[in-house]
């Protein structure tokens, strides 16, 4: 949980694993555009930074949150990507719909890692209102893209890194 005090841009580029020879997809909701497609901007722009080849970047969007778990599957099943960053934002609102979305959207991406033994980052944004979401895509709280792919290069360079050991 993001406290008032904690950047999501700031991380150690030094602990930061090359990702030159990594396959990165990225399903972003378009819903809450405004916010997704800041996050998606983070994210890219993080992974160049960090040596993946932009040609290795694959990037597919999906009408909203609740699809990041179809379409981060889909993209594990039908491409060749290491991982998946899904990205996405839900805003509470005035019924329970925030919760059951969120709940689903959390439980779905888990279990499309656990079936695809492939690391699925959670880039959703949960938020109680517009400008928490908006503080936490480029804004006071840094940007949250940034931090799903820094994870994505982590845990596939961890995946690899274990796999050798087999």
């Amino acid at each position: 949980m993001i406290t008032k005090k904690v950047n999501l841009s700031d991380y150690n580029a030094e602990e930061i694993p090359n990702g030159e020879d990594f396959k990165i997809g990225i399903v972003c909701a378009e819903w809450n555009a405004e916010i997704t497609n800041a996050l998606l901007e983070g994210a890219y722009d993080t992974l160049v930074a960090h040596g993946v080849k932009e040609s290795n970047i694959k990037v597919e969007h999906v009408p909203g949150s609740y699809e990041l778990s179809t379409g981060s599957d889909f993209m594990l099943t039908y491409t060749n990507v290491d991982a998946v960053i899904a990205i996405g934002c839900v805003i509470q609102g005035d019924t329970r719909h925030f919760d059951f979305i969120c709940e689903a959207v959390s439980q779905g991406l888990t279990n499309v890692s656990i079936n695809h033994h492939k690391p699925v980052i959670f880039t959703l944004l949960t938020t109680n209102d517009m400008q928490q979401a908006l503080d936490r895509c480029g804004g006071k709280h840094g940007n949250k893209g940034v931090e799903g792919a820094v994870t994505a290069l982590k845990m596939v360079a961890l995946k690899k890194k274990l796999s050798k050991l087999i």
